[in-house]
């Protein structure tokens, strides 16, 4: 590298803190690793240091880093045709949309594409509204402890602290937080399965005494707060209840789909046939930005006569489309929702074992090649050790240390207020998985050291 160079690389950390802004944080203090290069499993710096991606940066590079195929995609399509607005046909359109139709859950017959999954779930707050205008079911249900996005609508539907620095001001009206199915720290003291799914059902209570309800929008699988794996049974329940009232349930896949859970999309796992299915991430594998909400046949005849009152500039962005047709031809052509199943079982194996080996280690979780890692203070009363209050006030967490010591010994864990997500790419090697684990094993001395 000559020294030019080096030095460009070196300044581009400074230039981008001082002229950028860090998401969802204050800015002072702000200090990013400068990444220069990335290939398969594995990302570079500037000082030419290798990380272990066992993330997939924020759970979206599920085929991993440098694929040639959606590479050669994206160029071929930008030879061709680079743009055009989403009001005209494209063949890249097309071939998508026969793909989806393939892969999607069969309930799901039309497609609406986007740059992000807030762009998608802001078009599925805007579809249930518009499809029950008539009868003003304008009210949407939401989760507490669910991400579903930045922009007024999506961060309103999301029940965790991002939403409370701007409830007041940003918020749209309309949205109603219910009980999460989070077993570990149940809202409602239950246990499963003497609880017979009472955070279920009372959504039935909550549809019928709030009155106007349009919509229900739930991750399957709980992403960025703690891959919540829902017990056996809610997500039927949730549906059964959705159906009694016509109320139009939303999928919210953004993290949990595309073979992350073993399956093409996590509501299989379960057999649901959700009304509308938002995505993004794993789609293009986040070699470009791509969302799709995808709806029912009974949503798709009611715009045939009435106003589809939404769009973008960038809706079905060809070139965006050609990497999701390369993506979706690479994670079949590879097998990768089948090894994301198998990889899985050697996952949750390993992460039992880590949590009987320490004693910081409250709940570990997992499904296919998506888990979680939760830590407390003490195990026997489940205290946590960081709250929303001490992230919002920028004060360091547990888990940025056990994060900071993994990185130092070369691989990149997410890590949010006390837990850690692995999800690496779905290409990784088996000797990678292990070795990600045994780092993530012996980073968690430091959590133990902080036990009571």
């Amino acid at each position: 590298m000559s020294e030019k160079n080096s030095k460009d690389v070196v300044d581009a950390g400074k230039i981008c803190t001082d002229l950028t802004y860090g998401t969802w944080r204050r800015q002072r203090g702000w200090s990013p690793l400068t990444v220069v290069s990335a290939k398969e499993s594995y990302f570079t710096d500037s000082l030419g240091r290798n990380y272990l991606d066992f993330s997939s940066q924020l759970m979206c590079s599920n085929l991993g880093h440098g694929n040639e195929m959606i590479r050669r995609a994206i160029n071929d399509q930008l030879s061709r045709l680079e743009y055009v607005q989403p009001g005209y046909a494209t063949e890249i359109r097309a071939q998508v949309a026969l793909l989806l139709r393939d892969i999607l859950p069969r309930s799901l017959t039309k497609y609406f594409f986007g740059s992000s999954g807030t762009e998608a779930n802001e078009a599925a707050i805007k579809t249930v509204r518009m499809f029950f205008q008539k009868e003003r079911k304008t009210k949407i249900i939401s989760n507490y402890n669910s991400y579903h996005g930045s922009t007024s609508g999506s961060i309103t539907l999301t029940g965790d602290f991002r939403r409370i620095p701007v409830d007041t001001y940003y918020s749209v009206p309309g949205i109603v937080h219910s009980i999460p199915p989070y077993c570990y720290r149940c809202p409602l003291n239950l246990k499963f399965p003497e609880c017979n799914l009472a955070c279920a059902d009372y959504n039935q209570y909550l549809i019928k005494n709030e009155g106007n309800v349009g919509g229900m929008i739930l991750e399957p699988v709980t992403g960025t707060n703690g891959v919540i794996v829902p017990p056996e049974g809610y997500l039927k329940r949730i549906r059964e209840i959705t159906l009694e009232n016509d109320v139009i349930l939303i999928a919210d896949e953004v993290m949990s789909g595309w073979g992350r859970t073993g399956k093409w999309f996590a509501v299989e796992n379960w057999n649901i046939q959700p009304d509308i299915l938002t995505t993004a991430k794993g789609i293009t594998a986040a070699y470009l930005p791509l969302s799709l909400m995808a709806t029912s046949e009974r949503i798709a005849d009611y715009f045939e006569e009435n106003y589809f009152a939404h769009g973008h500039t960038y809706e079905a962005h060809p070139v965006a489309l050609a990497a999701a047709k390369a993506a979706i031809g690479e994670y079949k052509e590879k097998n990768l929702i089948e090894k994301s199943r198998e990889m899985g079982k050697k996952l949750s194996a390993r992460l039992d074992e880590i949590k009987e080996r320490h004693k910081s280690v409250g709940d570990v979780r997992s499904i296919g090649l998506f888990g979680a890692v939760e830590i407390v203070k003490n195990r026997e009363r489940k205290i946590p050790f960081n709250s929303y209050d001490d992230k919002l006030a920028g004060k360091p967490l547990v888990t940025d240390r056990v994060a900071r010591y993994a990185m130092e010994h070369g691989v990149y864990i997410n890590n949010w207020l006390n837990h850690f997500i692995i999800a690496p790419p779905l290409i990784i090697s088996e000797e990678d998985l292990g070795r990600g684990l045994e780092v993530l094993d012996d980073s968690l001395s430091i959590s133990d050291s902080e036990v009571i």
